[in-house]
């Protein structure tokens, strides 16, 4: 008897993924729960067990190929068993589809429409406009034209209609040798879900900077300590629980917004994620429950996620659930950035490099460790001045260090 194994939902909102490499192949026999291949999605490279015991009869999908959720991916079945194509005997991971909304006849149809097309001073206001109702499609109850359907349909007739640009191939290779890389795999996703965020909330962005002298010196002290809990300290580490602070006292930055309820979420949880520059492009593992840290564990974990990240080993748990993000870019270069608000989030902090500037203190210009922020921010939950309250509170807690180690 063969089993089919699809690929399943693996949540996140997840809708394909890529074979990026199969581990056995046809006629190899496999052991229930034995790794067959790696699936690489818009979040991680996952790792797909054997459903069963038996012999791999096919493989449907080659390396490279992409796979849909619910779609069969390989046939396991006793050795000498052929197959057919066809539905599975038992399907490892049954996806469970929602039935189809059974089609009205057209005349009961018709009949609810207008028995319930619309209240009175809607049907009033429409003969005003000069607009027929019966073609303004309803999203009330039982397909009802509500005044606000009735707005967009008076928008939608009065808005000018759009020039259409003629598209122009630019021809590269005039000027000199060009050559072609594939835009594809991780690369296509990144931005693909980074365009979603950006077109899909309007950013905005705040930028400060913050004195970190007393912190760069602390770091230095805590060297020995640090070697016996085996992370040396980063700058980041301290950011992290700054952050933490700072989100506690303006909580709307750690939240999301619900885009159908029109409401915003406020996370009680800390979920911090951290941008990593990986092989295969940009990573946001998350440090869980970092309300609940000191600042040496969360070294350890951002050494251990973002080593993961580069070995191609991290598991797409490390990446669900942030409610703040982190871009440490300026451990490459650069003293102010504008990044992109992490998916699911409605603002990122941009941490840049750390510089020697001279600043004025009591009167006397005197060299100081000075670091940039940048923070991202939907504009549609938090306004600039909550931002800036909220970098104010941040600016705090780096320049007293101290406060950092005691919670």
């Amino acid at each position: 008897m063969v089993t089919e194994f699809r690929f399943p939902d693996v949540g996140e909102g997840i809708t394909e993924g890529k074979v990026q490499n199969w581990r056995v192949k046809v006629g190899d026999k496999v052991n229930e729960d034995q790794i067959i291949g790696d699936i690489e999605t818009d979040k991680a490279v996952v790792e797909m067990p054997a459903p069963r015991s038996g012999t791999v009869i096919s493989l449907l999908i080659p390396e490279g190929g992409m796979v849909k959720v619910g779609e069969t991916m390989l046939v396991i079945g006793d050795e000498g068993e052929k197959y057919e194509g066809g539905e599975p005997s038992a399907p490892e991971v049954p996806l469970p589809a929602p039935a189809p909304a059974a089609e009205a006849p057209e005349e009961y149809k018709l009949k609810l429409g207008k028995a319930t097309l619309a209240m009175p001073g809607v049907r009033k206001l429409a003969k005003e406009k000069g607009l027929d109702l019966e073609g303004i499609p309803g999203t009330g109850a039982h397909g009802q034209v509500t005044k606000e359907d009735l707005s967009k349909s008076i928008k939608e007739t009065t808005r000018a209609p759009e020039a259409k640009l003629p598209r122009v191939k630019l021809n590269y290779d005039l000027y000199g040798h060009i050559r072609h890389e594939r835009y594809d795999g991780v690369r296509e996703v990144i931005g693909r879900k980074l365009s979603e965020s950006m077109f899909g909330s309007p950013h905005a962005v705040a930028m400060d900077e913050a004195d970190i002298t007393e912190l760069w010196s602390m770091r230095e002290q805590l060297k020995e300590r640090s070697a016996e809990k085996g992370a040396k300290l980063s700058v980041l580490a301290f950011v992290v629980v700054a952050v933490v602070n700072a989100l506690k006292e303006h909580p709307t930055l750690n939240a999301a917004f619900n885009e159908e309820e029109k409401d915003m979420i406020i996370k009680e949880y800390h979920n911090i994620g951290i941008a990593v520059d990986s092989p295969d492009g940009l990573k946001v593992p998350v440090i869980k429950m970092a309300q609940s840290k000191d600042v040496f564990q969360i070294q350890s974990e951002i050494n251990e996620l973002a080593q993961k990240a580069r070995d191609r080993k991290i598991d797409l748990m490390d990446m669900q659930g942030s409610s703040f993000s982190i871009s440490n870019y300026g451990s490459i270069g650069g003293f102010y950035g504008v990044p992109i608000i992490n998916l699911g989030d409605v603002a990122i902090l941009g941490l840049g490099r750390a510089k020697d500037l001279p600043r004025v203190i009591n009167g006397a210009i005197v060299p100081r460790k000075v670091i940039g922020l940048s923070v991202s921010f939907d504009h549609r939950v938090n306004d600039g001045a909550e931002v800036a309250r909220f970098l104010n509170s941040l600016i705090y807690y780096l320049e007293r260090p101290a406060l950092l180690l005691t919670g």
